[in-house]
């Protein structure tokens, strides 16, 4: 689990250097498919993270909204402010919490459960369902996309010798 999250963590890094050279207009520019446009993604990506973690932990949950962070740097420091309590918190995982059960009302009165396996898959999924998204988004303005490969990161630290 805690390997595919700094996965993420790393590739998103990699998108916020990659849109250091495009231009703001184009970040946030309205694209099909997806919450929006590029930056506007990656807020998303950023905000449902922290979201759930909330959730799983019995905080408050609320939802930040992108108007209030319509640059490059606005997007990585609201990742900043959030990094301590997401990685705090994948840092500790462990087979315990794997069935531990969320239960998720819904706005028609019924209630979701899930296990906290279920959704720390989901938000891996999550975002590197929008990665791609961002992938074919570069490729549309004429852009290299920032690799997706997982091989070749040193995300694998117990390696055996050969």
């Amino acid at each position: 689990m805690q390997t595919m999250f700094h996965y993420n963590w790393l590739v998103r890094e990699e998108w916020y250097q990659w849109c250091e050279n495009i231009p703001l207009e184009e970040l946030l520019r309205k694209r099909t498919g997806g919450v929006g446009g590029i930056l506007h993604t990656l807020f998303h990506v950023v905000d449902v993270e922290w979201s759930w973690i909330r959730v799983l932990q019995g905080k408050d949950d609320f939802q930040e909204s992108f108007e209030e962070y319509q640059s490059l740097e606005k997007v990585r420091q609201l990742d900043t402010n959030f990094q301590f309590e997401v990685r705090e918190f994948v840092r500790c995982w462990n087979a315990e919490k794997e069935n531990n059960i969320l239960y998720d009302p819904q706005p028609d009165g019924s209630v979701v459960t899930d296990t906290w396996g279920e959704v720390m898959r989901h938000m891996i999924a999550h975002e590197i369902h929008h990665i791609g998204q961002l992938s074919v988004w570069a490729r549309e303005i004429g852009k290299k996309p920032v690799s997706a490969n997982l091989i070749g990161k040193g995300l694998s630290h117990t390696l055996p010798k050969i």
